[in-house]
Formats: structure tokens, sequence, C-alpha cells
């Protein structure tokens, strides 16, 4: 069990009998009355953001959750599969948990798989990756110059804006928090 005062962004935990995760807080002390806690949290398996306000003292649960690592082998047409680094063990992970990260996720990339409940839920990437671009328009001579911006499509699937002077074969540098270029290798 949490107390209002073990609450900071990031912690997990379970209410209504489902995980969430505190996405944003503000403790509040009014000159009149008692303090209390403002709450955002983000639910772990559907997206949903619930606001709550906790009384000072208020116990909330701990959630079930557990971060591994694991490596993704490969998909298989509906479900990518992941294998433990520690105990080698695989399982399958549906397409629609794993979301548009898989775009820019290559094969033997090492990724945090969140488990609740013995379940997965979720998949983090590193927070960079190195992709290459497989398609992307040529740029007309004079383009180059300005800030403008182009579409690419990564060896993965994944399409990111890049600068105009980005071809075909260049090996980029993506940022897997925002899905957006960072440089080219």
């Amino acid at each position: 069990m949490y107390d209002t005062t073990d609450i900071t962004k990031g912690l997990m935990v379970e209410i209504d009998g489902n995980p969430y995760t505190v996405v944003d807080f503000q403790f509040v002390n009014p000159g009149k009355g008692s303090a209390f806690t403002r709450c955002r949290f983000k639910n772990l398996l559907t997206g949903a953001v619930l606001d709550r306000t906790l009384k000072s003292g208020e116990k909330i649960n701990e959630a079930n959750v557990e971060e591994r690592m694991m490596e993704y082998l490969y998909f298989n047409g509906e479900s990518y599969t992941f294998m433990d680094s520690a105990t080698y063990d695989q399982i399958e992970i549906s397409a629609s948990k794993v979301g548009d990260n898989a775009g820019f996720m290559k094969e033997n990339t090492v990724v945090k798989v969140l488990f609740y409940n013995d379940e997965p839920v979720s998949i983090t990437l590193p927070t960079f990756v190195e992709l290459e671009v497989v398609e992307t328009i040529v740029a007309d001579k004079g383009n180059t110059v300005t800030t403008s911006y182009k579409p690419a499509t990564l060896s993965t699937g994944g399409t990111v804006q890049v600068p105009m002077f980005v071809k075909n074969g260049d090996v980029l540098k993506v940022d897997t928090r925002d899905k957006s270029y960072v440089e080219r290798l």
C-alpha cells in the first residue's frame, strides 16, 4: 500500500482492479481545511486517463507489475515474439499491444516489456535506434538550403520526417519517444 506522500510520477498503482501509472500530481495544502493531492492516472491496459483527488493520508494499492528485458525475435503476421534475456523463455505479444512501436523495432532489439499479473501489457523501446532509409523522395536542387522536411520510410516500416538532404540508403538515428529524426550517421 502506498500513502499519498509516496506518490511520484511513474508510480504504478492499482485502482478498481486496473493498473495505472501516475502521469501528474500536485500536493495542495489550503489555508483552511485538510491537505490533499490531485492526481492524474493513465490506465496501462486501455490508455484512459483518470483524474482523482486523494485526501492526505489516504492509501492506494500497489500494482502487481514487473518490467523484464526481452529481445525481439520476429513477427509471424499476427503477433510479435520476444525472448527473455535471462531465462530464454519466449512469449508472443499481439500487434495491438506493440502498437506503433513496431515501425521502429528491428530484430534482436532489446526492449522493456511491462507485465501486469504475469501478462504482457506494453513495451518500451530503447531511446534511440539506428535504421536505414528505404524510400524517400529526391530533393530538388535548391530545396536543401531551407529547413523543409519530407517523409522517409525506414527499413522496419516506420515513417519519420527528415531534412531534404537525406536519401535512400542513409542510416538515421531516430528518437523512439516521439518518433523523430535525430541525425544522419
